[in-house]
């Protein structure tokens, strides 16, 4: 860290040894291998080791540059908690002989992968279900384990770690959402940062974002005052993936926020507003192009470098810029090497059209239809 005080400069083993071995007499023997030098060699060491410790101390005082344990108290002064991991959630479709009853709690997994030693991905049903006439029935699940691992993509929850009579395949038609990590610490000290420089006061839009941001799983936020008439405040949000947050989420933020939603400031909220928390409303975007593929790529591949790419470009937009510009669709195309030119570029079936992203909504990608 920068400005070290004066009385941890200059407090290596050798610069400490020197000043010691100079308030000997000079009539007495300090050479190395001496008896004086042979005493004084151990305590320099010490020494030195208990300035690296006081400058380690020093740094864990000050946010930007603690980290771990000691970056959490920092943040705790301020009421800044590290937020904690999150299980995803999604839905799966069982299929079997109809009538028959799943019951809630059932556990179902993605298959472990021998080869690499990837172990299973446990997921539980929410709650019963039971098998149509035409032999299917759709039920929410959530992660056994809280993480990011939890979020897969469709088709990979096959198993039934517990198998249930009647059943024969289960599926989820969707990829699995919400699931997050433990709060790291460049994100714990950017919200720390937020609060103490960007302080929300007497429930001001800052101190809305605030309080939505301190619970696990929140990764974009969007106050509007007056959302539904005076003394309402409506609040849309993103999970940590700039999607549209999922149901437990919103239902933690409102908890959070305003349990009862009438007023009572039973929640964070003072009295009086009345809050209602919405995830965003995701727009997709269905893009379609014409390629020059250089020699040996493949659509499959490029296709797959598209989505990456675009993913990444509306995750900067996400609850940042309203404005989908096509020129920059244009610039990830162009900056994929097998991808020689393109041409009948089309965004949701207009060409040359920015797509304008209204309040309290996110742009997603949709279908990617690649074509030569």
């Amino acid at each position: 860290m920068a400005g070290l005080p004066v009385y941890l400069q200059e407090q290596t083993e050798e610069q400490i040894m020197q000043r010691m071995l100079s308030r000997v007499p000079d009539d007495i023997d300090k050479s190395e291998g001496s008896f004086i030098w042979d005493a004084q060699a151990p305590v320099a060491f010490m020494l030195s080791e208990a300035a690296v410790w006081a400058r380690q101390v020093l740094e864990w005082g000050f946010a930007s540059s603690s980290y771990g344990p000691y970056l959490d108290m920092r943040a705790a002064e301020h009421g800044v908690v590290r937020r904690a991991a999150t299980a995803a959630a999604g839905q799966v479709q069982f299929t079997g002989t109809p009538g028959t009853m799943v019951p809630a709690g059932t556990l179902v997994a993605t298959p472990a992968d021998e080869i690499t030693g990837e172990s299973s991905i446990e997921y539980v049903t929410a709650s019963e279900a039971m098998l149509d006439d035409l032999g299917k029935a759709t039920v929410g699940i959530r992660a056994v384990n809280s993480g990011r691992s939890g979020t897969v993509p469709a088709g990979v929850i096959t198993v039934m770690s517990i198998p249930v009579s009647g059943i024969t395949a289960v599926t989820n038609p969707e990829e699995t959402r919400g699931g997050t990590d433990t709060e790291s610490d460049q994100s714990l000290l950017e919200r720390f940062l937020s609060q103490v420089r960007n302080q929300g006061t007497s429930g001001n839009k800052s101190h809305y974002m605030n309080w939505a941001g301190e619970v696990p799983g929140v990764g974009g936020v969007q106050v509007r005052p007056l959302w539904n008439g005076a003394g309402t405040v409506g609040i849309y949000l993103l999970d940590t993936d700039k999607r549209a947050a999922n149901e437990d989420i919103v239902a933690a933020v409102q908890q959070h926020i305003d349990p009862t939603q009438d007023g009572q400031g039973e929640g964070m909220a003072p009295a009086g507003p009345v809050v209602t928390v919405m995830a965003a409303e995701e727009v997709p975007l269905n893009i379609s192009v014409k390629l020059t593929l250089a020699d040996g790529a493949t659509l499959p591949e490029v296709k797959a470098l598209i989505v990456k790419g675009v993913q990444a470009y509306l995750k900067q937009l996400a609850f940042a810029d309203p404005l989908v510009r096509v020129t920059r669709i244009a610039s990830v195309l162009l900056d994929i090497p097998p991808i020689i030119d393109y041409a009948n570029l089309m965004i949701n079936g207009a060409s040359d059209t920015n797509i304008q992203i209204n309040f309290g909504q996110v742009a997603v990608l949709g279908a990617v239809d690649v074509y030569e």
